[in-house]
This record gives C-alpha cells, structure tokens and sequence, in this order.
C-alpha cells in the first residue's frame, strides 16, 4: 500500500495468555518475516486449551465491531486479512466484514477453521460454530483446515485412513465452498512413516511428506497458517508455501521432541524462527 513500508496483516485470532498458539504464534512468526500485524483480538484465554483444565475465556465479540469502526476511520487497509480462532458464532460474520471492508486491492484472505483434531471439536466449539464456519470459508481465498476440520466442513467421516482420491475429493469440495485454494494437514501419507500436507490451486494437487514423529504440540497448526501467509504475501507460489510452512512446523517439533517439556508450551517457537530468515532453497513439494 502507498507510503506503508511493510506489509500489513490483519490477524482475527484470540490471545492465549500462556501457550504458544494463535496471536502468540502469528505476532512472532509474522514479524520475523517482515510483516506487522494488527489483531483483531476474538477472546482472551488465559492459556490454550489443550490438556488445560478450567482456563479462563473472555468471549470480544462485542469489541469487534467498535475496533474495526475505528479501523475505518482511520483509513486502514491490509494486504492480508487472517483469521483463526473464533470465540462465537456471531464472530464469522464479523471476520467476514473484515474481509470484505479491510482487505486491500490484490490482497489475500486466509481463513484457517479451528474446530478441532483427532476427529473432535475442541472444548470451546459447538456445532453452531461449524456452521458458521462454512459461511466463513466462502470468503476465503485460501482455507486450511485439518483433516478433522475438513471431515467437519464437509459433514463428512472422519477418516484417518484417507486414500489420495479421497482427498482429492474432499480439496475439490472444499474448493467448491469458495475459496481458490485449499490446503488439508495432518493427512495421511503416501510413504508408510510419513504424514502429509496437500493442496489444491484449482489446477493440480499438491503434497508435502514429512517423517512422522510421535508427539503432538497445540499450536502448530497456527504456526503452518502463519508461515502459509507470509509465505504467499512475500510472492511464493502455493506449493512454495506450503513446503516452507510444513518444514518450519517439522523443525519446530524436532526442536522439542528432545525435551521434556509438557505439551500444554508447545514447540519452542523462539528456537526455530531465525530459519524464516533463511534463503528458500529448493522444495520437497511434489503433485498427487
């Protein structure tokens, strides 16, 4: 945008006030890809919410509209808005405006639909909330729900099992809900020992296979979306973005899995993001 020397990125996520997840995840990774963010804060948390008990949750669904009034006053435009965490139903409509009012000429909209994982909704989702999901993700230029997350969307079974033309299928139906571009995590691979990351542009599909590790961190999902936007906002192509986003995720967990450290911190971040820095120099991406 003219006179603005960095990109700007409107991040519709909650804060967590422990944990490395949502605003706490896409602040840092963001940043240290050269791109300011601007929250529009869903709820405060105290922590997030996985393997934590009775943590706090302050619902902002009625600052939303205040803050976003006070955006427009001010002329405010992003070349991204990003949204994840969504603390009401009510709240699609209003990530949707920010969609519709806030994004620049030639900017991107990335919804990533947290709902939940291994097959069910996180403790703070409802079926309300699915619903309002969908309506959301046809806003989207680019959706990246998990596979849980895509089963929900779809109405679909939950299938870990998954075979390539299943997901296929389930890329090309998310596709016809409205966005350009869809990404599905946490599939299941081609390779035995692996797990698999892929995509569909509207023209081919796309994956990414990383060797399986057993753990699993909140948060990493926030971190892929983070790196996906960044990614696609500094001019990388789909495929590009989505091996940069998976192998930041990976080294994330590789940083971790060595140390005793409780789930409930997830990976350790601030280890891993000077790699963001790093020249991008050839990918693993391949089509399906």
């Amino acid at each position: 945008m003219q006179g603005v020397p960095v990109l700007r990125v409107a991040a519709v996520h909650d804060l967590s006030g422990f944990g490395r997840a949502s605003l706490t995840v896409a602040i840092p990774i963001l940043a240290t890809m050269g791109i300011q963010v601007c929250p529009l804060p869903t709820a405060v948390l105290s922590s997030q919410t996985s393997g934590v008990d009775d943590f706090t949750f302050l619902d902002l669904t009625a600052q939303m509209g205040p803050i976003m009034d006070h955006w427009a006053r001010m002329g405010l435009m992003f070349d991204a808005v990003y949204s994840g965490f969504l603390g009401s139903p009510d709240q699609s409509w209003l990530a949707g405006r920010c969609i519709r009012e806030f994004r620049a000429p030639g900017g991107i909209a990335v919804v990533d639909p947290v709902l939940g994982d291994n097959g069910s909704l996180d403790p703070t989702q409802t079926p309300e909330m699915v619903e309002a999901m969908r309506r959301l993700v046809g806003q989207a230029d680019i959706i990246t729900p998990n596979l849980t997350e895509a089963a929900f969307l779809l109405e679909d079974a939950y299938r870990p099992d998954i075979s390539r033309e299943g997901l296929r299928d389930q890329l090309r139906a998310l596709a016809s809900m409205g966005p350009s571009a869809v990404v599905i995590t946490s599939a299941p691979a081609s390779r035995p020992g692996n797990t698999a990351t892929v995509a569909y542009d509207g023209r081919r599909f796309w994956q990414v296979e990383v060797p399986h590790l057993n753990a699993f961190y909140p948060g990493t999902g926030d971190a892929f979306a983070s790196v996906l936007t960044g990614s696609l906002l500094q001019g990388d192509s789909l495929p590009v973005a989505v091996d940069r986003a998976v192998h930041f995720v990976y080294l994330g967990i590789q940083a971790t899995y060595g140390y005793d450290t409780p789930h409930r911190d997830g990976v350790l971040l601030e280890r891993t993001l000077p790699s963001l820095r790093m020249p991008f120099t050839g990918g693993s991406y391949t089509e399906f």
